[in-house]
């Protein structure tokens, strides 16, 4: 009997590839505009990024320069999994289970496979230019050579060997919400690139990254740009060193990924019994939390708010982006020494977003909802549950971050004005959200990490937000005057007036909100509800 041919897996695996970014381009041009658009900006990107690197051959601190910059790549490559995990359908390699593949051939297919797409096209750009900044002579030209294909296999395996060691977490709802997280990721890690610029300029430069970069060139990958550095100054056994370590560490992430794969392929999943088993302990009125929220239906409002907020993914991410970012801008810009105790309204803001649009984030729930509203009074009522929920939790966290500006930046004698403008700003907010939700819903989409508007709702999203935060600075305009004057006439014992103005000021402004917008809730209920189930 004729043996069956060897079969190519890894250009099995190539082909799948590009089969699979063919395939995914037909029939959407919007699809396409968008593959094409980002493959143009990489490229774009890619070529002046090289052409920078290039020119910093010859520079003092180019070493420096591209062994953080190879630093910083990797991390980028690992912690991308685990934010955009639907981002490349071949990072699930639980969808090969049930074929017949030994882990070794199916790991250097896998890792041929991942070479193929954007990604990897940037990253050789970079490594092109991060080599030509550092290499001279005949030694760094041949380091060169060989770092470029090493940086980029270190990149793509890393990201290989940590996708497929979380890949039971990336396809979960915990997954889904580590993606959804990533939005704060970004925003938080803005502001801390933001910080440590500034700082670097004011401080003497690249010099004191010098220490960072002496520990960074000894962790790989980012050691195959090191070695290029090293062979190029002649120090030909730091260079060899750098190059081994390189290679050891590639052959171990290997390792690992093959490890985790066939523990993958064999092991079956038991996410689904362990959901299934139920908690002990576990009150279905809710837990101690329960007891303090106020009886009635009130209660229950905000009892179920709250749980939107723990278990729904969009609306979590949106509350912990709002909570930490409420309190790095204004911290951020105190350590930097241009920050105010009247920033501390930016966290108040930042949270006080959260009452627009208010039955959209309901999605389909919410035609439940409109069962029990009938009245005015019935809308006032959930209104307000809704409202009580956010100041829970906003209240606390405004006079929170007010304290903590207030002692970075040395100003407890402007904590009780700012913290009075912060209040009446929330309850400002909390008016206008509530006229927002009920003139301008709109519907939530509950696929897509960052849909948060349906298609030809966008009108209708931009109107709420900028409408409503026009209307809140005018609503809390008197306080915010009465500050500004208090600050140019330096009459500082008048501020303390300001807190109690500001505490009333901003629960008649929601509670006016609430009033006025409840009618207009139980007259629009079919329009509501018809325009949050768009999604």
């Amino acid at each position: 009997m004729a043996a069956a041919p060897a079969v190519n897996l890894t250009r099995i695996f190539i082909r799948l590839k590009l089969s699979l970014l063919r395939n995914g381009l037909k029939g959407s041009s919007k699809r396409k505009a968008a593959y094409f658009s980002s493959l143009a900006f990489a490229l774009v990107v890619g070529f002046f990024t090289t052409l920078g690197l290039a020119l910093l051959h010859g520079h003092a601190h180019a070493g420096t320069v591209v062994v953080l910059l190879a630093a910083i790549l990797a991390l980028g490559w690992s912690v991308m999994p685990l934010f955009f995990p639907s981002g490349d359908e071949t990072l699930d390699p639980s969808r090969l289970v049930m074929l017949p593949l030994r882990p070794r051939p199916l790991v250097r297919a896998l890792l041929a496979s991942s070479l193929v797409g954007i990604g990897p096209l940037f990253t050789v750009c970079l490594a092109v230019g991060s080599v030509v900044a550092v290499a001279r002579g005949a030694a760094g030209a041949v380091a060169a050579v060989v770092a470029v294909p090493l940086l980029l296999l270190g990149c793509v395996a890393l990201a290989r060997a940590v996708a497929t060691a979380n890949v039971r977490l990336l396809t979960s709802r915990k997954g889904r919400d580590l993606a959804l997280l990533s939005g704060l990721v970004i925003g938080v890690g803005a502001q801390v690139a933001n910080f440590a610029g500034q700082r670097l300029f004011e401080t003497g430069g690249l010099e004191r990254l010098e220490p960072a970069e002496a520990v960074l060139r000894w962790l790989p990958p980012a050691t195959a740009v090191g070695m290029v550095d090293s062979a190029s100054e002649g120090a030909y056994g730091v260079a060899a060193a750098q190059l081994a370590l390189t290679l050891l560490a590639l052959a171990l992430l290997l390792m690992a990924w093959e490890r985790s794969l066939t523990k993958l392929m064999v092991t079956p999943d038991g996410s689904t019994i362990a959901a299934a088993q139920p908690k002990e302990g576990r009150s279905a009125a809710g837990g101690p939390a329960r007891s303090l929220l106020p009886g009635g239906r009130t209660g229950a409002i905000m009892q179920r708010t709250l749980r939107y907020v723990v278990r729904d993914p969009k609306t979590k991410a949106a509350w912990v982006t709002a909570l930490v970012v409420g309190l790095i801008v204004p911290v951020f810009n105190a350590l930097q020494g241009t920050g105010s105790v009247y920033l501390a309204c930016f966290g108040a803001g930042m949270l006080g977003v959260q009452m627009y649009n208010q039955f959209g984030q309901d999605t389909s729930a919410f035609w439940m909802v409109a069962q029990t509203i009938s009245t005015p009074r019935d809308a006032f009522t959930e209104l307000r549950g809704r409202a009580c929920a956010l100041a829970l939790v906003t209240v606390p966290y405004t006079v929170l971050v007010t304290a903590v500006t207030a002692a970075l930046v040395h100003d407890w004698r402007g904590f009780p004005a700012a913290l009075g403008v912060a209040l009446a700003l929330l309850g400002s907010m909390l008016c206008s959200g509530a006229l927002a939700s009920a003139r301008f819903p709109y519907s939530v989409p509950t696929d897509g990490a960052f849909k948060n508007v349906a298609p030809g709702q966008g009108g209708l999203a931009w109107a709420g937000i900028f409408g409503g935060l026009l209307a809140s600075a005018v609503i809390s305009s008197p306080v915010i005057a009465l500050a500004i004057w208090c600050n140019v006439a330096d009459q500082q014992s008048l501020s303390w007036v300001l807190l109690p103005l500001g505490v009333l000021w901003g629960a008649l402004a929601a509670w006016s909100g609430l009033r006025l917008a409840a009618p207009v809730v139980a007259r629009r209920l079919p329009e509501i509800l018809l325009a949050v189930s768009k999604g």
